[in-house]
This record gives C-alpha cells, sequence and structure tokens, in this order.
C-alpha cells in the first residue's frame, strides 16, 4: 500500500545507538531471589494486595486487584513465598518508595491451573473482560489499562486502526525486536483489536531504519491475511513515535484540544500491548513480563531480556556484564536519554511501563534543575517543538509558579519529548520545570476535588439533618390533627372545649379511679376518707351526666 505520509511540526534527527543491543538477539532473563512488585504499575486506581505475607502464590496468580474500572489486576510472576507487603524504592521520579509486594522465589516457578478459552466464541465485551482480568496495559510507557481504553473506544466507532512500531528515541529496542521474534503473536493481537473495533482499515507504522522488523510483520500478515491492513515505513524523526506525531504522520489529522484520538476515529495501540493481548486470549496468560533494553556507555554487554515484573534493576545489570568502569560514577536513567527520567539507586524493580534501562557514564537527565545559564530567546525551542507550543513562555511561568499562565499557554499539551532542552544554548532543563509544575498542578486540583467532596458531603450531612427534622415535626401534626377529628369540640355556652384538654382530664379522672379504687379495696378507712370517696364519686356523676 502507498500511503500518503505527512509531516508534523518540528523535530529532530538523533543518533540512535540501536545496533549495540541487537547485536545479541532476544534473551530470557533469570529470576532474581526476591520479586519486588509495586501495587500501583498503572494509570488509575491503586490495587489492593489480595494475599498476606506467608502465603505460596504460584505463576500466574492473581495478587492485587482494584474493583475501579480504571485499574489492571497484579499477578504473581513465579512461584514463592509472600515475604512482605512494604515500602520498598520504586521506579518515580521522586525516589520515594511505595507499597510493594515482595515474593521470596522458590525457583520452582510452577503456575497456576488456568481455565482453557477458546477466544472465537467470546463476544466483544467478554474480549475485553479477558484482557482486563490479563492485568495488560499499554507497553509503550504511559500504563493506561488497556481494557478501560478499549472499551470506550468500542462506544465510539473507529474508523483506523494505528499500530505503533515506531521506536524513536535513541538506545531503546526492546519493540524491534519483538517484532523480529514475536511477528506471529502481534499479527494475532491485532486480529483481536479488529474483532473488538471493527476498523475499516489498520495501518502498522514502522520506521524505516527496521528492516527486519518490517520484513518479519509483512511475513507474518502474509501467513494470516488480515483485511485492509498494512505496513507502513515512516522516517526516522524523533518523536514520530508519540501517538499524536504518529497519527498526524499517517494520516494527517491532529487530535483536538482537550479530544483524544477515539473522538475523532482512530485507535491507537502498542505493539508489545497487542503481543500480551495475544498472550491473554490464545493462552490466558496474564502480564507477568515484558522486553527491556539494557544499554548505555556504562554496560558492558548491552541487550534485550525478556524480564519478570518485579525483577531488581541491579539483577538485570549483573546479567548485562556489570558496569563498566566506576560503579559509583554511573547515571541511570529508566526510559530514553530524551523522555525518561532518572534513578537513585539499582534496587528499583521493572514494573509494566519499564521499557528501557539506561546506564551511562555521565549524566544524561539532570536530577535538579539547579544552577544554568540564563534564556537568550533564541527560540530554537519553538522551532523544534512538536506540540507546537511555546517552551520559553511556557519555563518562565512555570519558573515564577505562575501556574494559571502555564495553563493558559497549553501545559498540558506538552508530550515531554525533551526536544526543547536538547536544543537549547543555555542547557536549560526545560521539561523538569514543566513536569514540575504538572504535578504542582494535578495536586493542586487533588486537593481541590477532595475540599469539594468534602463540602458537598457536609452540606448533605446538614440537609439529611433538616429533612429528619421536619419529617418528625410533620409526623406530631399529622398525630394532632388525628387526635382532634377522633375527639370533636363541643359547644358549653360561648366557650369551645379543647378535645387534647379533655383528653389530659380524662387521663387524670382515670388516675383519680385508680386512686378511689385503691382506697376502697382498704378495710381500715378513716370517716374522713369515705366521705372524701362519696365526694369523688359524686363530682364523676355529676361529670357524666354534664356530658350527656
Amino acid at each position: 500500500m502507498n500511503t500518503r505520509l505527512h509531516k508534523f511540526h518540528g523535530g529532530m534527527l538523533l543518533e540512535d545507538h540501536k545496533t549495540e543491543s541487537l547485536a545479541r538477539g532476544l534473551q530470557q532473563a533469570s529470576l532474581p531471589g526476591q520479586l519486588f512488585l509495586p501495587l500501583n504499575q498503572h494509570i488509575g486506581e491503586v490495587n489492593k494486595p489480595l494475599i498476606k505475607p506467608g502465603e505460596r502464590v504460584l505463576r500466574g496468580q492473581l495478587i492485587a486487584a482494584s474493583s475501579s474500572p480504571i485499574s489492571a489486576p497484579l499477578h504473581a510472576p513465579t512461584s514463592g513465598t509472600i515475604g512482605e507487603i512494604t515500602a520498598h524504592p520504586v521506579p518515580h521520579p521522586s525516589g520515594q518508595s511505595d507499597a510493594c509486594i515482595v515474593i521470596d522465589v522458590d525457583g520452582k516457578d510452577q503456575a497456576i491451573a488456568a481455565e482453557s478459552i477458546n477466544p472465537d466464541k467470546l463476544t466483544v465485551p467478554e474480549l475485553i473482560h479477558q484482557i482486563r482480568q490479563a492485568g495488560i496495559v499499554g507497553l509503550g510507557g504511559a500504563s493506561f489499562p488497556t481494557a478501560a481504553k478499549l472499551a470506550r473506544a468500542n462506544d465510539s466507532g473507529i474508523d483506523s486502526l494505528i499500530i505503533n512500531g515506531v521506536e524513536c528515541e535513541p538506545y531503546i529496542t526492546c519493540d524491534d525486536i519483538l517484532m523480529q521474534t514475536h511477528a506471529q503473536a502481534l499479527v494475532k493481537g491485532i486480529d483481536y483489536l479488529q474483532r473488538i473495533l471493527k476498523p475499516n482499515s489498520t495501518l502498522i507504522g514502522i520506521e524505516d531504519n527496521k528492516p527486519d522488523a518490517i520484513e518479519a510483520i509483512n511475513r507474518a500478515l502474509a501467513s494470516q491475511s488480515l483485511d485492509n491492513t498494512f505496513v507502513v515505513g515512516i522516517p526516522a524523526l524523533y518523536p514520530a513515535g508519540g501517538e499524536k506525531q504518529l497519527i498526524e504522520i499517517l494520516t494527517g489529522k491532529q487530535i483536538p484540544k482537550a479530544k483524544l484520538a477515539f473522538d475523532i476515529g482512530l485507535f491507537c495501540q502498542n505493539v508489545g500491548t497487542c503481543v500480551a493481548i495475544s498472550r491473554a486470549l490464545d493462552h490466558n496468560q496474564p502480564l507477568i513480563s515484558r522486553i527491556v533494553t539494557i544499554s548505555g556507555d556504562g554496560i558492558r554487554q548491552p541487550g534485550n531480556w525478556e524480564v519478570r515484573l518485579g525483577t531488581p534493576v541491579h539483577h538485570m545489570i549483573e546479567l548485562a556484564g556489570g558496569y563498566r568502569g566506576d560503579v559509583n560514577q554511573h547515571h541511570l536513567v529508566m526510559g530514553g536519554p530524551m523522555m525518561g527520567f532518572s534513578l537513585y539507586t539499582d534496587r528499583v524493580p521493572i514494573v509494566k511501563a519499564s521499557n528501557n534501562i539506561l546506564v551511562m557514564r555521565q549524566q544524561t537527565i539532570p536530577r535538579h534543575p539547579g544552577n544554568h545559564a540564563e534564556c537568550i530567546r533564541c527560540s530554537k525551542c519553538t522551532d523544534v517543538c512538536p506540540a507546537q507550543l511555546l517552551p520559553q513562555q511556557l519555563y518562565w511561568h512555570a519558573r515564577a509558579k505562575a501556574y494559571d499562565k502555564t495553563e493558559e499557554f497549553n501545559l498540558f499539551d506538552c508530550i515531554e519529548c525533551g526536544c526543547c532542552s536538547a536544543v537549547c544554548p543555555s542547557e536549560i532543563p526545560l521539561v523538569q520545570y514543566y513536569r514540575a509544575a504538572k504535578g504542582e498542578i494535578r495536586a493542586a486540583q487533588q486537593a481541590q476535588f477532595k475540599s469539594d467532596r468534602a463540602r458537598v458531603r457536609f452540606e448533605f450531612h446538614e440537609k439529611r439533618l433538616l429533612l429528619k427534622k421536619q419529617q418528625q415535626e410533620e409526623r406530631r401534626r399529622l398525630k394532632r390533627e388525628a387526635l382532634k377529628k377522633k375527639i370533636p369540640q363541643k359547644q358549653n355556652g360561648d366557650a369551645v372545649i379543647d378535645p387534647i384538654a379533655a383528653a389530659l382530664a380524662r387521663v387524670k379522672a382515670k388516675k383519680r379511679e385508680q386512686q378511689t379504687a385503691a382506697l376502697k379495696n382498704t378495710t381500715d378507712l378513716t370517716l374522713a376518707q369515705q366521705k372524701q370517696i362519696e365526694e369523688a364519686d359524686a363530682r364523676r356523676r355529676a361529670a357524666r351526666e354534664h356530658r350527656s
């Protein structure tokens, strides 16, 4: 198919540094002594553990989940015993720790007995449910739960399905090696996506500097013959692998502000996610591993490994031959040199979003903005920005913490590609400022949300108490009205007899009768008491005659 390619604004040509990690093919990583599995490995609600320390688990067993639709459950990557559930360093720009399930690996790698499924007999909702149960998230880096994305897109109607095989950032080759070695599973995953979304066409975008991957996918397509499915080679221009940029290259369409791809009839999915979908539906296998690239000038044997989730980074570095040179002089990055973030320790685990561990002998990404030269207003950042933003203005407002102004300049349209930082002659870490500003804004929004929710709950509580009080007063009023209807008023000359007062008088009279009866039953009455009884009887007879 001769697809007309389009261009996006900006971008850069970068040295790819990819041949080093592709030289040894795909390798299987050995199991470490312990796995550390963060409960939060996706965008959305955090999972809650379903196991307790001391329990034995099997490979593929569900160990954490959430009832939220925007979530992805977590499964045991191998067999072993739950050591503890505790805070442990996790891969995050903050460098902080988070709750992790620690599995003491027993080395047996025993799997749970999984029920066989026939995906050909499953309906679309059942296919999506199976994908959710497998804990699949976007493996291109965003980690958004795939089932939630499919469910929402399925309601919108999809014209074009776009498969992202563009790995434009330097050093990273995990998707390239995946397409070469798992082409059949990839195409099968695309087939399932087509069944769910029913697109009119499917475009598989691969950079033209990956000829082996393109050839492998074309062979797999020829054997399975999917309808209207085509491989499209695109120029190796960074950041062509961004969702918005790839969509613009292949279709010429731009996603409007505050909209998503499926709002304009497009659905984009990473090649790794497609393979995970195929494994989940064909073999009922949850997402417990992924391919990770280990590369950089600070590692002895760069390469790609199929790694179980939870494997510590230092174990992967050992598999790659260890550090080159002084261990203390290396800079670790999860991701690539453009969009990755620094790791403060090699004790953090591999998670679902880990595509690359970059080991450099020099600091690639600054840990803190620190001191740097001032902006010289050269506008180079504006020229390369693929989102067509004004990075200089965003920098000034983010630095001044004028976050309302950063939003006016569309801060959240920034894809954090790092092009602006790479070309800045003053070496200002612009993306670091943008990330910090986004974090502050999200934190303020979250605090405002909690405050608004607390206010709504308080107002609802007050209204409920007021309604309860009004209902009690209404019941009392109805009782009084019912009593008035039951005891009609009677005229006594010009005076009106109050039925409630009459009822109270009858109660008092009844009490006096009871007292009189008690006195009559007493044998030793005095003359005065007998006289009181006779007078009381006379008054009662007079009262009865008067009422009649």
